[in-house]
């Protein structure tokens, strides 16, 4: 599953992931019109249809002169650039076991995206789960140590939350009470700490995302969180994301390259 748990001392499971898990939520839903149908050629998900839809409607296509399947299309759309067409079909992913640090290099992505995060303000982070670096895997001194460390910090987090708890006491609301507690506790959490969020993107949106974050020149985790969301979109809609090639880099860890950039 990607994670595993460690006992804090004597009180609960510590869990740790090694990999990220993505959820494909919500896929597009295409309702063609009765008086404006295309001739279609070739089995296509609903996104892949509703992407060539739009593209027939620019230029009045939709008898399909030239005969070419969903995918034949949509890999001529991508050599042509016009990745505008793209933008109509929105993906909504659930993607867990990241750290805060890697999330919040994912929202820097803003065009054509949305995002829902877990609070830490709300959520009560005595039994957080952690982010193991990939730098780190594999080297059982690194691991140790680190694994020292966040439990230390989540450690200080529930001395911090009952301290506050108490300072907090003269506050009737109880639910107001503990929202004061987490917020101030929370910021002895680590960058490690795990992140679950809820990201809705169009196509064109991914696919920017994917060609900067899956380079051997991105980030080690986001660049596995983007190979994971890869993953997730090419089974759902491959015609839209076909060109993507995952790969061994030289480092050992699994990048992707495009064919189409920036469409």
């Amino acid at each position: 599953m990607g994670y595993t748990e460690t006992r804090i001392g004597t009180v609960a499971p510590m869990e740790i992931f090694r990999a990220p898990r993505v959820s494909l939520i919500a896929r597009p839903q295409f309702i063609e019109p009765e008086h404006l149908p295309v001739h279609w050629l070739g089995e296509a998900s609903d996104g892949e249809r509703l992407a060539e839809y739009a593209g027939r409607l620019c230029y009045m296509s939709q008898r399909n002169p030239v005969n070419r399947t969903t995918a034949e299309y949509l890999e001529n759309i991508k050599k042509q650039g016009h990745g505008s067409v793209l933008e109509h079909a929105v993906y909504v992913l659930l993607i867990e076991g990241i750290s805060r640090s890697c999330s919040h290099e994912l929202v820097r992505h803003r065009a054509g995206f949305g995002y829902s995060q877990i609070s830490q303000r709300y959520v009560d982070e005595s039994h957080a789960a952690f982010v193991l670096p990939p730098a780190v895997a594999g080297d059982p001194k690194l691991e140790e140590e680190w694994q020292g460390q966040v439990t230390a910090a989540q450690a200080a987090y529930v001395r911090s939350v009952e301290g506050l708890m108490q300072r907090y006491e003269w506050v009737t609301d109880k639910v107001h009470r503990r929202k004061m507690a987490r917020e101030a506790a929370r910021s002895v959490l680590p960058n490690a700490t795990e992140v679950k969020i809820v990201v809705s993107g169009n196509a064109r949106a991914w696919r920017t995302m994917l060609e900067l974050r899956c380079g051997e020149g991105a980030e080690l985790e986001i660049r596995r969180m983007a190979i994971a969301v890869l993953r997730v979109l090419q089974r759902e809609a491959g015609a839209l994301f076909s060109d993507f090639e995952i790969y061994v880099g030289d480092d050992k860890q699994e990048a992707a390259r495009v064919a189409y950039h920036k469409v």
